[in-house]
């Protein structure tokens, strides 16, 4: 099973979304999965991770984790050439490296070319989506990606899934 998580802000709260599917290839999601968490932490210029990741916990509280191959993120894993950790690698780092997670970033992240991040095309895109990853090799991660289901850009559960996540954003409160 994998897991395809992302976070959505609303004032001090976050809705955390996860789509769990079988394999790569699938057309439809298993499971839709929703956390909220309260008085979250202020975004902070460089250490997203700090903001982001303790909602992602939240919503791996509720899983059993024995069920997930791989988990990706709306995100990167590493932020440059060098290997400075990013939210992904957080996540890894978090899970003691025992579950690979993939980063797909619909955007370029001006520090990071070839060493760590893959570009990668779907459909008759000529925007690229961005791979990263840790605990699965890079190649694979993003053959992976690219082999999802879906004719565009976005996998198609990846849209869900950001449906999902906005779903009553225009309300006061997320929940």
């Amino acid at each position: 099973m994998k897991l395809a998580i992302d976070v959505y802000y609303c004032e001090n709260q976050a809705k955390t979304v996860g789509i769990l599917f079988k394999d790569w290839r699938s057309e439809k999601e298993e499971q839709i999965l929703v956390s909220y968490s309260h008085e979250i932490l202020p975004y902070e210029p460089g250490n997203f991770y700090k903001r982001e990741l303790p909602c992602i916990i939240d919503l791996l509280n509720n899983i059993d984790l024995n069920r997930i191959k791989e988990i990706i993120i709306d995100g990167y894993v590493y932020l440059d050439d060098k290997g400075k950790p990013g939210l992904g690698y957080y996540l890894y780092e978090y899970l003691l490296q025992e579950k690979p997670v993939i980063g797909v970033a619909k955007n370029a992240f001006h520090k990071n070319s070839n060493n760590y991040v893959k570009e990668i095309y779907r459909g008759e895109s000529i925007k690229p989506l961005y791979v990263t990853s840790a605990g699965l090799d890079l190649e694979i991660s993003a053959k992976n990606i690219r082999n999802m289901f879906g004719k565009y850009r976005i996998p198609y559960l990846f849209s869900l899934l950001d449906q999902e996540t906005k779903k009553n954003k225009n309300s006061k409160s997320l929940k």
